[in-house]
């Protein structure tokens, strides 16, 4: 058609979801993973880029004692809804349980000296 313009939204194909290992670890590993939080809030909060997961973990995660990981999702695995609902695009929920296959790396969320969290490798 002539004057219409196509956009095609790239989603990044991994994206990550913050968890302190005691609540992973407590999960059970033959059911798709539901964070302690997804009652309350109704789906996955994640966040793309490793610089980015640093970033979220700091400003939410700081205080935990417990080691924090990073849950690496491969959101073309996904069965549930993927909505960017922030104006920057950055932080996808998932409107319903992650299937195992999707997460295809746990990561340990590495801090600096300081305590500060790093992006992961």
């Amino acid at each position: 058609m002539r004057g219409l313009s196509r956009m095609v939204l790239l989603v990044p194909p991994l994206t990550y979801h913050l968890v302190p290992r005691t609540e992973w670890e407590a999960a059970d590993p033959s059911q798709p993973y539901q964070p302690a939080a997804f009652a309350q809030d109704g789906f996955v909060h994640c966040t793309d880029t490793a610089a980015e997961v640093a970033n979220t973990a700091n400003r939410y995660f700081w205080a935990v004692s417990d080691e924090l990981l990073a849950l690496v999702i491969d959101q073309a695995r996904l069965s549930a809804p993927v909505r960017y609902e922030d104006p920057a695009g950055i932080y996808p929920h998932i409107y319903g349980p992650v299937e195992r296959a999707a997460i295809v790396h746990v990561v340990i969320m590495p801090r600096a000296p300081d305590g500060t969290f790093l992006p992961p490798a």
